[in-house]
């Protein structure tokens, strides 16, 4: 089979305006960045919602929990939406922008895989409109700005040593976790520690992403909390005057960005936020914008259900006023085999039992998504190694309606049986979407209904670090605010060696972080990577381009 990104160039795209055209999208709406890539102006949404237009379908692609052996979360969502049209239904997929920091670490891109990718694939993967350059820039502003106040005179009376505002950058880089700043002398500032946070894992780009239009994201960004001041009081974006600035720097990145797939159905690739230390999808506005303008909006939240599709049916959902009519769960046979204890190494080797086995994490996950009343379909990514017998395992021991999803290797008709499941599930089984955690309820009530009923801990404990933040949220107002919690995407758990279905086990929260301007409370339970670091043989030096400026190894 081709690479992905010799598959990506035999594609024949069409003039973005045509596809912009085929949603309704007058060209006056659009900036064009090139042939095949476009803004839509943010405030078409509003225009349409006036207008009164009928809200098409939302569909939640989540997985089983990750494992090494793959899943394939976003090549599902691009080949269910290219299917959904291929059967009759106007179809959109939205999704988050790659970041650099993966495409050149070991993940690679984030544009899909095989015949299911979204285009054009180098653009995306690479710079694309420039949002993640505009959301980096924006953030250090405001790094900027704090170190420029404390060194002429420090009016706020921030206490250097409770700075909670990190550098960013968009890229891997372990040597920037912790780093000192202001060394050399008096003009250049105070020393102090600090450190960069990969632009993913910015508060500015996940209230990028939940914001309803400029004012609001204006809004938003000065609430956001940078520091202490020595009398204890909270520090904000707005007391250093400068959430204007900020929002000026994200103008164009608040609008859409429209592109195609492999197939030319339409997509929007917009935002970027984590899944763990945020909510992990693509920006309200993109999604909404898709509803009205569609039948069937495909979208995926981040890592597995446990972590993104919590996050989106608990908070996301709620806050953009959403409605969830079905949610697809993908898993692997690959991935069921390593839940159900076999070696990385041995998982092309047919292992029925072990199949079986791991199905005990895919039971777990349609359990948890059962108690938000949503319809349930698993999509079941079929890989070359894939066994007869351990396809029948899978049908067999599903709880809900199975379908093997093929989209990677035959593009839209690898998906068409999943996409008429979607249609027959969503026209046949209405969905009584309800979130399981109510918005009133104490932090902690909300981290233990989560830990215990989404993660199956038994127990919920604090450290003394943890119960001193949670007080001082309290005494600031956030003691009601929505949580989300933070942990490891390798497990149900808060230990990322306990694989399948751990139960019982002690839920630990380390520590708690103020995300004021997205709107939510984040919770500690590990250690959270908010840089990452590039492996030994990173996935760039596969990357390469030739002198007529064709890249490859890109995938």
């Amino acid at each position: 089979m081709l690479s992905d990104i010799e598959i990506a160039k035999s594609a024949k795209l069409k003039d973005i305006r045509q596809i912009a055209f085929s949603l309704g999208i007058p060209e006056e709406k659009l900036k064009l960045y090139g042939n095949y890539i476009a803004k839509v102006d943010h405030r078409y949404l509003k225009e349409l919602e006036q207008q009164g237009k009928k809200t098409g379908k939302l569909i939640l692609v989540t997985a089983i929990t990750p494992t090494p052996a793959g899943e394939g979360k976003t090549t599902t969502s691009i080949g269910l939406s290219m299917a959904l049209n291929k059967i009759g239904k106007k179809s959109i997929v939205t999704l988050r922008e790659p970041s650099l920091g993966p495409v050149f670490g070991v993940k690679g891109g984030a544009a899909g895989g095989g015949y299911s990718q979204v285009l054009p694939m180098e653009d995306i993967n690479l710079h694309f409109t420039g949002d993640i350059h505009a959301v980096t820039t924006a953030h250090n502003l405001i790094s900027a700005m704090i170190d420029a106040h404390v060194n002429h005179g420090n009016e706020l009376g921030i206490d250097i040593r409770k700075v909670y505002w990190k550098r960013a950058m968009d890229m891997n880089d372990r040597a920037l976790r912790q780093i000192v700043v202001g060394l050399g002398g008096s003009a250049n500032g105070y020393p102090r520690e600090d450190g960069f946070l990969i632009t993913a894992a910015s508060e500015i780009m996940a209230t990028l992403c939940l914001s309803s239009d400029i004012a609001d994201l204006k809004r938003r960004i000065g609430e956001i909390v940078i520091a202490q001041s020595e009398k204890k009081g909270l520090i904000r974006v707005k007391d250093l005057g400068v959430q204007g600035a900020v929002a000026a720097l994200l103008k164009d990145a608040i609008n859409p960005n429209l592109v195609q797939t492999i197939e030319n159905t339409p997509a929007f690739v917009h935002g970027g936020p984590f899944a763990n230390i945020a909510h992990g999808t693509n920006t309200l506005i993109a999604t909404k914008l898709a509803l009205l303008l569609s039948d069937y909006v495909v979208t995926e939240a981040g890592f597995a259900a446990d972590l993104g599709a919590e996050k989106f049916l608990d908070f996301v959902a709620p806050t953009g006023g959403l409605f969830v009519d079905a949610v697809v769960l993908v898993a692997s046979i690959r991935a069921l085999k390593y839940h159900g204890g076999v070696a990385k190494e041995e998982l092309s080797k047919e292992n029925v039992e072990a199949v079986i086995l791991g199905m005990e994490n895919l039971k777990v996950h349609v359990e948890n998504l059962q108690k938000y009343g949503v319809p349930i379909v698993v999509a079941l990514n079929r890989f070359e190694s894939d066994t007869p017998a351990e396809i029948d395992a899978v049908m067999e021991n599903s709880p809900v309606k199975c379908v093997v999803n093929e989209a990677f290797a035959k593009g839209s008709e690898g998906a068409i049986e999943l996409a008429k499941a979607v249609v027959e599930t969503v026209e046949n089984t209405p969905s009584n979407y309800k979130p399981l955690v109510p918005m009133d309820l104490p932090v902690e009530q909300k981290i233990e209904l989560i830990a215990k009923e989404i993660y199956r801990a038994g127990k919920v404990t604090y450290t003394e670090t943890a119960k001193v933040k949670l007080s001082m949220l309290k005494k600031n107002g956030f003691g009601n605010y929505p949580v989300i919690i933070a942990k490891t995407q390798n497990s149900i758990s808060d230990d990322p060696k306990k694989i399948n279905a751990p139960k019982g086990y002690e839920f630990t929260v380390k520590d708690f972080q103020i995300s004021a301007g997205a709107g939510f409370v984040v919770a500690l339970a590990g250690e959270i990577m908010l840089m990452p670091g590039l492996p030994k043989t990173p996935a760039a030096v596969n990357i390469d381009i030739d002198k007529n400026g064709e890249i490859t190894g890109l995938f």
